[in-house]
């Protein structure tokens, strides 16, 4: 049976998850400690695995790229201004 559609996995084992650090298993688990001082996410306490989108957002937090907050949208008055903008 062949595979219809690719999955990219979000969670995924040590070594991946090392790799996207750029480093091999044996260097991330000397670090990993550090790391995880550090803000790194920890794996799921279920399977072991870590979570690719929260190491990227820790990268980005690390990088100065996300320091931003999410601002709070209020959704009607947007929408009365496009209206009022519309004349």
């Amino acid at each position: 049976m062949s595979i219809r559609f690719a999955v990219e996995p979000r969670l995924v084992p040590v070594a991946k998850a090392a790799r996207r650090l750029h480093l091999t298993v044996g260097e991330f688990r000397e670090v990993r400690d550090r790391l995880r001082g550090e803000g790194f996410p920890a794996p799921c306490p279920h399977t072991g695995h870590y979570d690719l989108v929260a190491i990227d957002a820790w990268l980005d937090r690390r990088a100065g790229l996300a320091t931003a907050r999410p601002v709070s949208v209020d959704h009607d008055a947007v929408i009365r201004s496009r209206l009022d903008a519309l004349g």
